[in-house]
């Protein structure tokens, strides 16, 4: 893979391995993983005209409008710490903001576009079996790596315990809106011919190999 003004983009539901797979390529790679939930937080932390815009959009409770989702972005991808590519994880979401970055891209640089394939079934196991232990912070899975003991962790044998977000009904309303609003984006990339299917049941490894390998 040529990572000279290369940008590539990780589609994939919650819990695909999309974020593990982001930062092993950046550090292969040397480009650096950009996440626009990490430059909300940084533009808020740091108050800046964009930050604390967002921020009293999020706290009156509406979604961040994507002129200011890709204004922010356009704005960092600017920096020299980007002239050699990077790594887009959760943008785009929308077929506005894909549209957008195209627009912003076009001449300057080759654009690359990777799904995770992970069936919605073994989405829902990999995080509604989700358990930490409320001690030492370990994680197990009821499916994949069960606990010898039922909710009791293995290390310290303290309590298993399933976070609020990882139950089933959450986890399902969150695929519901992925599918809602990946869709018109895998048909936008396939028709353009730069989207690769990777198979996200791989293990960790196969599915890095192929991330670098899908050219």
């Amino acid at each position: 893979m040529n990572r000279l003004n290369k940008i590539i983009v990780l589609l994939g539901p919650p819990g695909s391995g999309k974020g593990t797979q982001a930062a092993l390529l950046s550090k292969k790679l040397h480009i650096p993983h950009i996440s626009t939930g990490d430059l909300f937080r940084e533009n808020i932390k740091n108050q800046t005209v964009l930050g604390n815009l967002v921020k009293s959009i999020i706290d009156s409770g509406n979604l961040v409008p994507d002129n200011i989702v890709t204004e922010m972005l356009f704005d960092y991808i600017a920096k020299p710490v980007c002239s050699k590519g990077y790594l887009l994880d959760g943008f785009p979401r929308t077929l506005s903001q894909a549209e957008s970055l195209g627009e912003f891209l076009k001449g300057k640089a080759e654009l690359k576009v990777c799904l995770l394939d992970v069936p919605d079934d073994v989405i829902i196991k990999r995080i509604e079996g989700r358990q930490t232990c409320s001690t030492c912070g370990n994680m197990h899975n009821r499916y994949y790596s069960p606990s010898l003991k039922p909710d009791v962790c293995d290390l310290c044998q303290g309590v298993l315990i399933q976070r609020s977000d990882d139950k089933k009904q959450v986890v399902e309303d969150r695929l519901k809106i992925y599918h809602e609003q990946t869709k018109p984006l895998i048909q936008y990339y396939e028709d353009k011919g730069i989207l690769h299917h990777i198979d996200g049941l791989l293990s960790q490894e196969a599915v890095f190999n192929s991330l670098l390998v899908s050219d």
